[in-house]
């Protein structure tokens, strides 16, 4: 038998969500305390920028810290100031730091979801150079300006697919989803600021529904649909949440835990 064929090929997608999107490092390092890897990832928008870290090696615990060391938070946060959109070309000094400069380079595939503006059309890439497809992607419209690439703009990807799934399944034999931008049931809305956020939530959602029945297993923290795009301060409590849920899916989920079960019997048998 090659050695080939002892692979289990582990696919992992991740859902846009603002800083909601610190849940996937939860939910990641639930699963790597299990012994599972990735051989490929995708994401969109939050899940773009914590994928790219995931797929050049790093641990949850330190992209974490990294985010909050590095304050990478302070640039992706609008702040009311003047006129007009505020700009992601800053966030590059910090990638930089941290990512390679294409996706050859990094250590694990990935594949980044954005929006192209003029064609009005979604976009994947996964080769060529890599910070600026994943600026894009988190690119929220409205608030920060549109990343240029080769003369065509682009804004996050989560307006067409914030759940890139398809573009891993060819590759994979098991698929885990991370979302997070679950709702829970409310019986009123105050606010129009609230009503704003929890609609887009809703809208979000309704896309990614039938996405989810791609994967084989879906993650998803309860009620992390209500926390605001930019709550920096619940940035621990929204990790944990993650953590919690992943845990609660490998106890409880049969299929899981057969597929965790298989991969570590065929990582021996290499």
């Amino acid at each position: 038998m090659t050695h080939e064929q002892y692979i289990m090929k582990i696919g992992l997608v991740m859902s846009g969500g603002g800083i909601r999107g610190i849940a996937h490092l939860g939910v990641v390092k639930a699963l790597y305390e299990e012994g599972l890897t990735f051989s490929k990832i995708s994401g969109t928008s939050a899940g773009a920028i914590v994928g790219a870290f995931l797929a050049n090696g790093y641990q949850p615990d330190f992209i974490l810290n990294a985010f909050k060391v590095t304050s990478l938070f302070r640039y992706i946060k609008p702040v009311i100031k003047g006129f007009g959109l505020l700009s992601l070309q800053n966030t590059s000094i910090l990638y930089d730091q941290f990512l390679p400069a294409t996706f050859e380079e990094l250590k694990i595939p990935f594949v980044v979801a954005a929006t192209d503006l003029g064609n009005a059309r979604i976009a994947y890439f996964s080769s060529g150079k890599l910070i600026a497809p994943v600026q894009a992607s988190s690119c929220i419209p409205a608030v920060f300006k549109p990343i240029e690439m080769d003369g065509k703009l682009y804004v996050d990807g989560g307006i067409l697919d914030n759940f890139p799934v398809e573009v891993i399944m060819d590759d994979c034999d098991f698929i885990i989803g991370s979302c997070c931008n679950h709702l829970e049931k409310i019986d009123s809305v105050t606010g129009i600021k609230n009503i704003i956020e929890r609609s887009v939530v809703i809208s979000l959602n309704s896309r990614t529904e039938s996405k989810k029945r791609l994967c084989n297993v879906i993650i998803e923290p309860k009620g992390l649909g209500s926390i605001s795009l930019f709550h920096v301060k619940r940035t621990d409590d929204i990790f944990e949440q993650g953590y919690k849920a992943a845990k609660e899916e490998i106890k409880n989920n049969p299929e899981l835990k057969e597929a965790i079960k298989n991969f570590k019997e065929l990582q021996l048998a290499k």
